[in-house]
């Protein structure tokens, strides 16, 4: 028989815990696999460490959990769980039942199939979500797809059953700065989706505001693509071309239309700030470039544990 390892990060979901785990134990009695967990707790603020120390102690040989000493953040703590994984296939799973546990027989049997590395899922639509947010979502797919090698599938979702061959080649993938959903496509492997529609939160609020998806979305962009430091090159390739134009319409008419007034001090100082903030917007996007590039070199741990059970 088996083991297939499930990988649950956690981070301030202490009402959430107590429903995921009986609500996936009646599915995995499905399942002809030994089964081990690891959840993850990502720095909790709140008793979630307490829900895990519990249901370790109840349920001690099959339920683990890594506990890091500070928030590192999800990506993080993917990681940390595929490392602990020791499971001939492993599948990540979000703790509020968001990702419908009724899905892993179907998954289970296509990768035992022989035929796919790899069973993802994708949303086919964001029913209970805000508008603007799922905009934004929708939009981000459009822009990395067009500006990245790499192919993101619109509403993939980190709810995935991979192989133990393809598991040890995302962790071979050991950069600092991770986006999983890029090194999942960028490792290869053949990869079936099942499609499914939204599920709104067991329990608890997302952590995830606007902000947060937006930094992560550039880091994906950033991460996946150079897309951004070819747009300033041809941005200031452009604007170099028009201001000798321009540069050359004044003197032409200087010496045609002597009397014709130059351009004004208003007109001016315009053309100043467009060019002074068009160069520091993009100093800021090689800084940024630059700041990856630092951190990785640093070669810090992608994650600390504080405790391991």
């Amino acid at each position: 028989m088996k083991t297939l390892s499930i990988i649950v990060p956690c981070y301030n979901e202490q009402e959430s815990i107590p429903l995921f785990y009986p609500a996936v134990e009646k599915i995995i009695e499905q399942l002809n696999a030994k089964i081990e967990y690891w959840f993850v707790n990502d720095g909790s603020s709140d008793h979630t460490l307490d829900e895990l120390e519990e249901l370790h102690e109840e349920h001690s040989d099959e339920v683990h959990f890594i506990s890091f000493s500070r928030n590192f953040g999800k990506e993080a703590a993917l990681y940390a769980g595929l490392q602990a994984s020791t499971g001939d296939y492993v599948v990540v799973m979000d703790v509020d039942l968001q990702d419908p546990p009724s899905m892993l027989p179907t998954m289970l049997d296509y990768l035992e199939s022989g035929e796919y590395d790899c069973v993802g899922t994708r949303r086919v639509d964001r029913k209970g979500e805000k508008r603007f947010k799922s905009f934004l979502s929708n939009e981000f797919y459009h822009v990395i797809n067009r500006i990245s090698k790499t192919e993101i599938i619109p509403g993939a979702r980190d709810y995935r059953m991979m192989t133990r061959q393809m598991v040890n080649a995302v962790l071979s993938v050991s950069e600092y700065d991770r986006f999983s959903k890029g090194i999942f496509s960028w490792v290869g492997f053949k990869t079936k989706y099942l499609d499914y529609h939204n599920v709104e939160r067991a329990a608890g609020e997302t952590d995830w505001s606007i902000w947060k998806l937006a930094r992560y979305a550039l880091d994906g962009i950033m991460s996946f693509s150079d897309a951004p430091l070819s747009l300033a090159i041809w941005t200031g390739l452009v604007f170099s071309i028009l201001s000798f134009l321009g540069l050359l319409v004044i003197v032409v008419r200087h010496f045609v239309s002597p009397a014709a007034s130059a351009f004004g001090w208003s007109s001016l100082a315009c053309i100043i700030l467009l060019m002074g903030g068009l160069q520091l917007l993009f100093i800021g996007i090689v800084g940024k470039y630059i700041g990856k590039i630092y951190m990785q070199t640093k070669n810090r741990p992608i994650y600390i544990v504080q405790e391991k059970k």
